[in-house]
């Protein structure tokens, strides 16, 4: 009897998002030919795990032993195509090392040609046994396993390789990318100069990736957030450029899908973002699992991304359970432009397209549009059309010429301290910015010694009858000699006024009055000077600045906070026979007064103006007991106020207005101001400031200032930024090498740089071609390249001259 066998269905198991935890941050990872295994390197960690449906299972710790040395401290790694038991790493001492975990030693060659750090390496696409190495040293050597040794060095002249990558179409050739901003693309043939050179980005590229499918397609990206796809068939020519948020470190093509790029950043952002390079500012899809920004990633499928973060982990994403930024981006966008005006961009078919619902016999309801057939399924996903609409502002207050203005008018350095806020006030006026003006002047009173005169103040106002709140500024605004003519005037006065407050009856103010009493009697003053009500003064700058009390000098404790900023501290040199002496027909004595000593307590004290007065008395006034006696009120000293410390307001007042959106103000007071509230404002936030306003200045194409207030900056971080990307890399038009000496003269074919029209040198001004270095006078290529394109010496190249 046939006995039949039933076949069993084994269940299939669905691969899941899943991670692994390491023992540090990991540098780069990468996967074997069938990516069923990862390796994951760093400074701390190299391991490798088998890659299952729901797990990571660890296969190998390659960092135990006791031999452990830099040489396993990694910052790439890179599986051999066809071996999987072969593996390269480049690590941070400059060693590119093999690894052949077959082997008990694990270890198996070390290569130390390298004088600097190793960025890449790279093996061949076809030819396992050469590995292709680029260093911080500017130079790139090819190994071959086989010899064990470096057959070739390709030299860059740069400063730094930062990726090298084989071409999988082309077998001679690899790119390499530079910290310079030039991509190269060499000969594995040759050796002394690249094939081709051209400046991919603005600043360092950082990597560097060609596409699986097309020959010629060949993705970059660095430090100017920007992932650039170039054709590199005949001439090199930007396809898509794509704008990031952040600088970017890695880039690699999603297999078997023409227009989608993988990228992760450098900094600031943690998600690793697909891109469709036919949509080049929204995300197709993101991985926002990491806590931390992701070094390295991998595809084992188009539909699963190995990923490894500083945060520590391994990650497994399914690519259908990515976030869609672009199915939440809100369809209508409105912003403003520096001067006002308003950008309106919309969908059209929200707005233009209207539905109706048809609903037949036995049928369920569906919409259609009015006017329209009915779409079909490839018509719903496609882009949608879109619509702009700006508006162009007319009104005043939304304009932005103040800003462009006040930059182009403000003086940060070159006077006095002074003078600089009294210009930057007159600026602020003569753009009808109060506010801004008033405080600039504040400044000046504050950080200007002796500027604060009460006895000109109580001089004008005596003269002038002007209410206290409506002082001019011009009043506050004495020299020091106004202030020593001021302060005699005093002892030159004959009568004296009693200010009673309402609540202190007991303070008083002394005044230079202009009432003359006779030697018969004394004239009262007919006029009334009692304070009416009893207000609080505020404690803030503006107010303290608009408050000021009539009179010339104070004694009491009723309001002295008000005048703790003055500086008294010169007046004592004034000669004693004149100082603060009341005169003696000031009042007229009524009868004999008896013995008018002081109490002992008081009489006896070291620096009792009672007690100098006596002295005074004995020996300059020899005279009757009435004179002695009008002595007695006499003061050698000037009463010592404590100094009142403002910076708590400074602050406020930098704090307010970069708080309103007016960093230009804040930053204008820090330069002016210097050392004197360096340390008032935290380190961090200044920078943010002066990052914003040089923002705002390079937005408004305001370079120069933009470069004055980087030079004025005592911020390290702020006024390092203009010695950075400073270097222009030019070459020789002859023999097309690096010219690094001074001037236009190459070392190499000894002479110099002519004209390509005229065939003259050219002394002043050079203008030259990025892509073939042909150059010459900026007057002779204008009239050129008003009516040709190609070089005029004849190289075929399309030179592109703005």
């Amino acid at each position: 009897m046939r006995e039949t066998i039933t076949p069993v269905q084994v269940p299939v198991i669905e691969p899941i998002s899943h991670c692994v935890t390491l023992e540090g941050p990991a540098n780069a990872l990468a996967t074997n030919k069938d990516a069923s295994q990862v390796v994951v390197a760093g400074r701390n960690v190299f391991k490798i795990f088998n890659v299952e449906s729901t797990r990571f299972i660890e296969k190998l710790n390659l960092r135990i032993g006791k031999n452990v040395d830099l040489s396993y401290s990694c910052a790439d790694v890179v599986w051999n195509p066809t071996d999987d038991a072969v593996l390269a790493t480049a690590a941070t001492n400059g060693s590119v090392v093999t690894w052949n975990l077959n082997s008990s030693h694990k270890q198996e060659m070390k290569f130390q040609d390298h004088k600097r750090t190793v960025n890449k390496v790279c093996f061949h696409t076809s030819e396992p046994h050469f590995l292709l190495s680029g260093s911080q040293d500017g130079t790139m050597k090819l190994f071959d396993l086989r010899k064990k040794e470096a057959t070739s060095t390709f030299y860059s002249l740069s400063e730094s390789v930062r990726d090298v990558q084989f071409c999988p179409h082309h077998y001679f050739t690899f790119a390499a990318v530079q910290e310079n901003g030039y991509v190269q693309l060499w000969d594995l043939r040759r050796t002394d100069r690249f094939e081709r050179q051209f400046a991919a980005h603005s600043g360092p590229v950082f990597t560097c990736d060609w596409h699986p499918e097309d020959k010629f397609v060949f993705a970059t990206a660095g430090r100017d957030k920007t992932i650039k796809v170039w054709d590199t068939s005949f001439k090199e020519t930007l396809e898509h450029c794509i704008q990031t948020i952040a600088s970017v470190s890695r880039v690699k093509w999603r297999p078997s899908t023409k227009h989608h790029i993988a990228s992760s950043s450098l900094v600031v952002d943690f998600t690793v973002n697909v891109w469709d390079v036919r949509r080049p500012y929204v995300p197709f899809a993101s991985f926002c699992e990491h806590k931390d920004v992701a070094t390295g990633f991998a595809w084992r499928t188009p539909h699963l991304l190995l990923t490894t973060s500083k945060d520590c982990t391994l990650y497994q994403h399914i690519f259908a359970d990515a976030s869609r930024p672009a199915d939440r981006a809100n369809p209508v966008g409105l912003d403003l432009n520096p001067h006002g005006d308003m950008g309106y961009a919309y969908n059209k078919n929200i707005f233009k397209d209207s539905t109706i619902s048809i609903k037949g016999p036995n049928q369920s309801s569906r919409l259609l549009p009015i006017g329209k057939k009915a779409s079909s399924i490839q018509e719903r996903f496609r882009s949608s059309l879109s619509a702009l609409t700006i508006l162009k502002n007319g009104h005043e207050l939304l304009s932005m010429n103040w800003f462009v203005e006040t930059a182009k008018k403000y003086l940060l350095h070159g006077k006095s301290l002074p003078d600089l806020c009294e210009h930057n006030a007159n600026v602020a006026a003569q753009l009808n910015r109060p506010q801004v003006s008033q405080t600039w002047l504040i400044l000046k009173l504050l950080y200007t010694s002796g500027s604060i005169l009460m006895s000109e103040y109580s001089h004008i106002m005596a003269q002038d009858k002007l209410p206290d709140d409506k002082v001019p500024f011009s009043v506050l605004e004495s020299s020091q000699d106004s202030m020593m003519k001021h302060s005699v005037r005093i002892n030159n006065g004959t009568s004296y006024r009693n200010h009673h407050n309402s609540s202190k009856s007991g303070s008083r103010h002394v005044s230079g009055g202009s009432h003359v009493a006779g030697e018969k009697g004394a004239t009262e003053n007919p006029e009334d000077d009692s304070d009416s009500g009893n207000t609080e003064h505020e404690n803030t700058i503006t107010y303290f600045a608009s408050e000021f009390v009539q009179g010339d000098f104070y004694f009491g404790d009723g309001e002295a906070d008000l005048f703790r900023m003055l500086d008294f501290s010169h007046l004592s040199s004034m000669p004693t026979d004149e100082d603060w002496t009341l005169p003696r027909e000031a009042f007229n004595v009524r009868h004999p007064l008896g013995d008018g000593s002081p109490p002992p307590e008081i009489a006896n004290m070291p620096n009792s103006p009672l007690c100098a007065a006596e002295e005074i008395s004995d020996r300059e006034y020899g005279g009757t007991e009435e004179e002695e006696q009008s002595m007695m009120l006499a003061l050698c000293n000037t009463p010592k106020f404590p100094s009142w410390n403002f910076s708590d307001h400074v602050a406020d007042a930098l704090q307010f207005y970069a708080e309103q959106g007016d960093v230009q103000m804040s930053v204008s007071i820090l330069l002016v101001l210097g050392e004197k509230v360096r340390y008032v404002i935290k380190e961090s936030l200044q920078e943010q400031w002066f990052h914003s306003y040089l923002e705002l200045l390079s937005r408004f194409k305001l370079w120069n200032i933009a470069n004055e207030v980087i030079a004025l900056s005592s911020l390290p971080a702020i006024n390092s930024l203009n010695q950075q990307s400073t270097t222009v890399h030019s070459l020789c038009a002859k023999c097309n090498k690096f010219m690094n000496s001074v001037g236009w003269f190459c070392s190499n074919c000894k002479e110099m740089s002519v004209c390509s029209i005229c065939h003259q040198i050219v002394r002043g001004v050079y203008v030259w071609c990025q892509g073939c270095a042909h150059g010459g006078h900026l007057q002779h290529l204008q009239e050129w390249f008003k009516e040709k394109r190609q070089c005029p010496t004849g190289c075929g190249h399309l030179c592109e001259y703005t």
